[in-house]
C-alpha cells in the first residue's frame, strides 16, 4: 500500500494553482454527494439494521484512509458523515427530484474539477491514475489541515515530491509549499 506521501504527492503534482484547489474543495464534495444518492437507494439488512450502500462504500473508503492517516481519516469523516446525511435526505426525496439533485451536483461537481485545471494547465490527475479520485477527499482535508499548520513535515516532504514529479513531466514553475 501506498503511503500518504505517496498519495498526495503524486494527487499535489496536479493541484498547484489556488483557483484549480478552491474549485476542487466544492466540486470534490459536490461528486461525492452525488454519488451517495442512487448507492443511499441500495439497503443491505446487517444483523437486524439496514446499512445504505453509501454508509458501505464509505466505511471501505474511510478504513483506507485510516490506514494512511488517522487524525485526516477522522477530519473526513465528519465531512463525509455530513455528506451521508444530506444524501440520505435527498433519496428519500421523490425520484426525479433527488435524479434532478445527483445530475446537477455531479454534472456541476466535474465541470468544475474540469475548469480548475483549465486553470492549472494540467489534465486531471485521474487520467494518469484513475485511484487519484479516492485520494481527493483526504488530500482537501490535509489541504485544510496544512493550513492550520498540522504536520508541516509531511506538507513540505509532498511539496518536494510533486516538485519532481512535475519536473519528471516537463512541467514548470514552482511548487508552493
Amino acid at each position: 500500500m501506498k503511503s500518504l506521501e505517496d498519495q498526495m504527492s503524486m494527487y499535489a503534482a496536479y493541484h498547484q494553482d489556488a483557483r484549480n484547489k478552491a474549485t476542487h474543495f466544492v466540486g470534490v464534495p459536490a461528486i461525492v454527494l452525488s454519488l451517495f444518492i442512487p448507492l443511499s437507494w441500495m439497503r443491505l439488512p446487517v444483523g437486524g439494521i439496514t446499512i445504505s450502500g453509501a454508509i458501505l462504500f464509505a466505511v471501505v473508503v474511510l478504513a483506507y484512509y485510516g490506514r494512511l492517516d488517522s487524525v485526516l481519516a477522522v477530519a473526513t469523516a465528519a465531512v463525509t458523515a455530513l455528506l451521508l446525511y444530506a444524501a440520505e435526505l435527498i433519496s428519500r426525496e421523490p425520484t426525479p427530484v433527488a435524479m434532478t439533485w445527483f445530475a446537477v451536483l455531479f454534472g456541476g461537481g466535474w465541470a468544475l474539477q474540469l475548469l480548475g485545471h483549465v486553470f492549472e494547465g494540467r489534465k486531471p490527475a485521474l487520467v494518469d491514475n484513475l485511484f487519484q479520485i479516492f485520494v481527493a477527499p483526504i488530500f482537501l482535508c490535509a489541504e485544510a489541515f496544512f493550513a492550520l499548520g498540522y504536520r508541516p513535515e509531511l506538507r513540505e516532504a509532498v511539496a518536494r515530491r510533486a516538485q519532481e514529479l512535475r519536473a519528471r513531466a516537463g512541467i514548470q514553475g514552482p511548487t508552493p509549499a
